[in-house]
């Protein structure tokens, strides 16, 4: 695709992209002016931009009126930085649909997540040559590569592939694991001159950002309870306070490992983030997993523990 400013906006992407959850009220309703509060959140602890709609954000147990809704809203509100959109689906049909909705009222550009049922090297790039034509070439296109959760494997050269034959694909969002190896052989390559340029910002709750970013890595596009963490810690890397950033890093990093389990990190996050005044409510909308009596006092002790560190966590 030609250079365009919102192409060139993900493209060049650094900082934090917090993944954004889907706030809801006790009965399952949106609750907007949760996501409300979270998007002013994000403005004040100094995110780049926001992701909606992501893998945690629950965009599977929402209507297309409603996915269309909170993108609308929480551009509206961001105030100028780009909002980034989950639009993985299915289809092609209804992906073509949402991107076009969401693109019309502002935002900067569009999430894939593959499919697991994608299981060659050539199936992968198919796939993403196929979904770039349904949705439109001149939308930038953010590639989720997380294996651990898509079941998908995508090795460098693939990805290098994909960025050299789809010109709208403006981003990697990193979250393979073991993955810092795949880090730098995309760095190299760009390096080389065998790639061009793309963002590279990395999720898995931040697991591994603190080297990450010693990699080539931009910054994260992640979700995590305190993402005013990742943006510190994003800040003090790139004004070479790195051992303070290492610091700062290691104080969170038993609950965001906790966060990160499978099937109960999203509990995790919605609780400690309704704590912290930032949600009404911990809902998730069915069906979801709970926190059991057990988990909340594991939770508190983190939590307690963080404090001593991270005055952010005494609540």
């Amino acid at each position: 695709m030609s250079s365009t400013p919102a192409f060139d906006t993900i493209n060049q992407a650094s900082g934090v992209y917090p993944i954004s959850p889907t706030a809801f009220h006790p009965n399952g309703a949106v609750d907007r002016s949760s996501m409300d509060r979270l998007t002013d959140f994000y403005l004040e602890i100094g995110a780049t931009g926001i992701t909606v709609l992501g893998q945690l954000g629950e965009a599977p147990k929402l209507s297309q009126t409603e996915s269309v809704a909170i993108a609308q809203a929480m551009v509206k509100r961001a105030k100028g930085i780009p909002v980034i959109v989950g639009v993985s689906a299915p289809g092609f049909a209804s992906m073509r649909e949402l991107t076009h909705e969401v693109m019309s009222v502002g935002a900067s550009g569009v999430m894939i997540a593959p499919p697991n049922t994608l299981r060659t090297d050539q199936q992968i790039i198919t796939y993403y040559q196929q979904a770039a034509d349904a949705i439109g070439k001149d939308v930038p296109i953010v590639l989720q590569d997380y294996p651990l959760t898509f079941s998908v494997q995508m090795a460098p050269d693939v990805i290098r592939r994909m960025v050299q034959e789809i010109p709208s694909i403006a981003m990697l969002k990193h979250e393979d694991w073991p993955g810092l190896e795949k880090i730098s052989a995309l760095r190299q390559f760009e390096a080389n001159g065998s790639m061009r340029h793309i963002a590279i910002m990395c999720g898995n709750g931040g697991l591994f950002l603190d080297y990450e970013l010693s990699r080539g890595a931009d910054g994260a596009n992640t979700g995590y309870c305190f993402p005013d963490m990742l943006c510190d810690v994003v800040r003090l890397k790139k004004a070479g306070e790195t051992e303070t950033a290492h610091d700062l890093f290691d104080a969170h990093l038993p609950l965001l490992r906790y966060e990160q389990q499978p099937g109960v990190g999203l509990a995790v996050r919605k609780h400690v983030m309704m704590r912290r005044g930032l949600l009404s409510s911990d809902t998730q909308r069915a069906p979801a997993g709970k926190l059991t009596a057990t988990a909340l006092q594991e939770v508190n002790h983190l939590l307690a523990r963080l404090a001593n560190k991270d005055p952010r966590a005494a609540i």
